[in-house]
């Protein structure tokens, strides 16, 4: 009997650190700067558990009931959390109010939970032993539930799904609770019969919850969603509306096929035809594998290494037929090697050297990104490059993000590497910005024939930039402090609004 008290400590303490993640990681998602939500997602959760706690001490009398009552709150409100955050991001503005005041409500009926239970079972066990056992399997439940979170839950289940079968955990703890209690309770059939209201509840939002991320896709996304997923990395979801197809990662769009081919013909081409011997081929991030497909058509190159994060990425561009359209089953080639890893850590582990680099990573949305783009990134990168090699920085727009442009060209310059700043226009995002670099000197080349945008007359155009797309000071990003993450959320939130 023991260690059924013990196991309900344990699968309460798991799932209270769920809805905590949850909500740190939908806000993640959804606002951007990991760091800054999941500190203060963190700091408001365990402040409303000190509240909780500090509550509990009213409660005097029927305190299992009490404990029941509380646990299928828990799980109504904790379960239903990331589906009304979703619907709430898509349909109101009031997502960042309701995610706080969901943070502190699950806080603080999470904070009553464990002082509860400890004053039910003081009776039954010595106190050293029951706060010895109660810590103990509360730490070990937060321990399970922050393994399970990124590498089985989100991947698997979505966060909706997550959050109602934790929801469904909560109810259940709850319900058996009349059981292993009821000599403590008095009549139990009230208790028992909110519980399977609640359970009922959940499990028809298990049943629905793809109709809910689905409604929520539908009025996020102007077009047609033909595919969204969450993997351990971010929120990937396709779009379509008649022949153009879309790409947006964490509600960022990545491209439209209406008009990819600027950006990737300006990402791959005025680098890698300036080289005479592109044997090996670097491409950190493009999972989609739009910029392979450019370096494709250069016959003299041997092999190219893609490294991506993320595998549910490069797998859906290998098999999804319209995705692998798009990329002429880049991934299919004999020549391409990809491998799913994080490019700093890939970049210290692996010795080689190479003649061409892509960078085509995200934008500087938040720290984890952000480190991909400091001087101490761009230092380890001179490494592996060949003597003639150049690289190309996908580097946000120097006309709405002006100060973050120069960020990353002032970065790239502070780790020893010569720039050479372009731009281009794609009617999805406008001025787009690239910075083109190497240990040696650049000259525009000759661009190979049958471009759909890109000539000797538009490629000579793109190193030239007018007075509003021009430097500016700036910091370089540095990994101890990236600036470029301030100037990015800045400039974008002043843009937006």
């Amino acid at each position: 009997m023991a260690f059924v008290f013990f196991l309900s400590v344990f699968l309460i303490a798991a799932c209270g650190l769920i809805y905590e993640l949850i909500a740190g990681a939908l806000s993640s998602y959804l606002l951007g700067d990991s760091i800054l939500q999941f500190s203060t997602v963190i700091g408001a959760y365990l402040f409303a558990m000190g509240i909780g706690s500090w509550l509990s001490k009213f409660i005097e009398r029927e305190l299992v009931s009490r404990f029941v009552t509380i646990e299928l709150m828990v799980g109504l409100v904790g379960g239903f959390s990331s589906a009304i955050l979703f619907l709430a991001f898509a349909y109101t503005d009031a997502f960042r109010f309701l995610l706080y005041v969901m943070v502190l409500l699950i806080g603080i009926l999470v904070g009553l939970e464990i002082p509860l239970l400890m004053r039910i079972l003081k009776e039954r066990f010595h106190f050293t032993d029951l706060v010895a056992n109660v810590l103990a399997f509360d730490y070990l439940g937060a321990l399970g539930a922050s393994l399970l979170f990124p590498l089985v839950l989100v991947p698997k289940l979505g966060m909706v799904r997550s959050a109602l079968l934790f929801g469904l955990i909560n109810a259940g703890v709850a319900v058996w609770s009349t059981w292993i209690f009821k000599e403590q309770i008095g009549p139990v059939h009230k208790l028992r019969f909110s519980g399977v209201l609640v359970i009922a509840a959940l499990c028809a939002g298990m049943l629905f919850g793809d109709k809910i991320t689905d409604a929520a896709d539908a009025s996020l996304y102007a077009d047609d969603v033909i595919l969204s997923r969450n993997t351990r990395y971010q929120r990937i979801v396709v779009t379509r509306w008649k022949d153009d197809i879309r790409l947006f990662l964490n509600s960022h769009l990545q491209f439209s096929s209406r008009d990819e081919y600027r950006y990737h013909e300006a990402l791959v081409h005025p680098g890698l035809a300036a080289i005479k011997y592109p044997r090996r081929v670097l491409v950190l991030g493009g999972g989609d594998g739009l910029a392979v497909r450019e370096i494709l058509r250069y016959p003299a190159v041997e092999s190219i290494t893609l490294v991506d994060l993320d595998p549910d990425m490069t797998v859906l561009f290998r098999n999804h037929a319209l995705l692998r359209k798009l990329n002429g089953d880049a991934f299919q080639n004999a020549k391409v090697k990809v491998v799913n890893a994080d490019a700093f850590p890939w970049l210290e582990q692996n010795p080689g050297q190479f003649d061409f680099v892509v960078i085509d990573f995200p934008d500087p949305t938040n720290y984890s990104l952000g480190k991909l783009y400091t001087t101490a990134f761009y230092r380890l990168l001179k490494r592996h490059l060949t003597d003639d090699a150049l690289v190309t920085v996908q580097s946000t727009s120097p006309l709405f993000a002006r100060q973050s442009y120069w960020c990353i060209h002032e970065s790239i310059k502070s780790a020893g590497l010569n720039t050479w700043p372009y731009h281009v226009y794609v009617p999805s995002f406008g001025e787009w910005g690239y910075v083109m670099a190497g240990k040696g000197s650049y000259a525009p080349p000759k661009v190979p024939a049958g471009l759909r945008y890109l000539n000797q007359t538009t490629l000579a155009s793109m190193f030239e930039f007018p007075a509003d797309m021009s430097a500016v000071p700036v910091e370089p990003n540095r990994l101890n402090d990236q600036a470029l993450v301030r100037y990015y959320d800045k400039e974008w939130r002043d843009f937006s609004h």
